[in-house]
């Protein structure tokens, strides 16, 4: 039975217009994504969301909440708690006002799309609940980018918890897609006192599900992701608490990964550098094998 790999139809055609240089990739552009993790009897659990089949981009896929930097992400009145932005810098491998930006993005998404907020009246508590009418008003005008996230969190009087986040991994979409983005995977522990919902346009589905079954589903071919959310995955199941796998983010390799498309006797072998469980050859006017 095949997996639940997402793969585009019309990926083997981009793939030699590249080649053949008829096709000019698009610069990707940076992006955060979440995965929240809770304690249940059997191990932690991460949320996820199904996007809907309707989406341009990965339609049905599995994935976790986030989405694009915001222009407004890296202003300088953001209150910030924990690690400087000169340490998340270094730890992303980008500039201070980047790194900001690219923390902001994962904060400000969670809350847009999961309704949880990483975020706090001082560097030391969260919020509680954030379902209130007023609190949706905000999230709300977030989304419809009415609101920068420094202008959310200076009118609530709230402090960014950066220290509640653990950089996880970094993606690149492929050269080939019309499509990019440069994404940062963060791990982070549900807040107490908050709780998840699908506050998002582009999902039909959210899910509290275990590491370890998600990825069998997909290996079963029950659930489809792209090679980022199962490589993400299976990183996740070596843990037993959700703390254990925010120390363990301390530890992860940021290097980048970018699939690679090659040319071999007319057939297209596309791969991701350290992912072979994710290499598909695509022979000249046939399918992906």
């Amino acid at each position: 039975m095949a997996n639940g790999q997402w793969f585009p139809p019309d990926w083997p055609a981009r793939i030699r217009a590249l080649a053949d240089g008829t096709l000019t990739p698009v610069a990707p552009r940076r992006a955060a994504t979440v995965m929240l993790l809770k304690d249940a009897g059997s191990g932690p659990v991460v949320h996820m969301l199904r996007r809907r089949a309707s989406m341009a981009f990965a339609g049905g896929a599995y994935a976790y909440p986030g989405g694009g930097v915001d222009p407004r992400d890296d202003d300088h009145q953001v209150r910030w708690a924990g690690p400087t932005r000169a340490w998340w810098a270094d730890r992303l491998g980008v500039d201070d006002a980047a790194a900001q930006a690219i923390v902001c993005a994962a904060v400000r998404e969670t809350y847009e799309e999961a309704g949880v907020l990483l975020a706090g009246p001082d560097p030391d508590s969260v919020v509680g609940d954030t379902t209130a009418p007023q609190w949706e008003a905000d999230r709300a005008a977030l989304v419809a980018r009415e609101l920068s996230f420094a202008e959310f969190l200076d009118r609530r009087g709230l402090t960014l918890r950066s220290d509640l986040l653990g950089a996880w991994a970094r993606w690149i979409t492929p050269e080939f897609e019309s499509r990019r983005y440069d994404t940062w995977f963060f791990v982070a522990a549900l807040p107490e006192g908050q709780r998840t919902r699908n506050a998002s346009t582009e999902a039909d589905r959210t899910v509290w599900i275990r590491p370890a079954d998600a990825a069998a589903s997909y290996d079963r071919g029950e659930l489809l992701m792209m090679p980022p959310t199962i490589a993400t995955l299976r990183g996740l199941t070596a843990y037993d608490t959700a703390a254990e796998a925010l120390t363990g983010a301390r530890e992860r390799d940021l290097a980048p990964v970018l699939a690679r498309a090659r040319l071999v006797d007319g057939e297209v072998v596309l791969s991701w550098p350290g992912h072979d469980e994710f290499t598909k050859h695509i022979p000249a006017g046939g399918a992906p094998a």
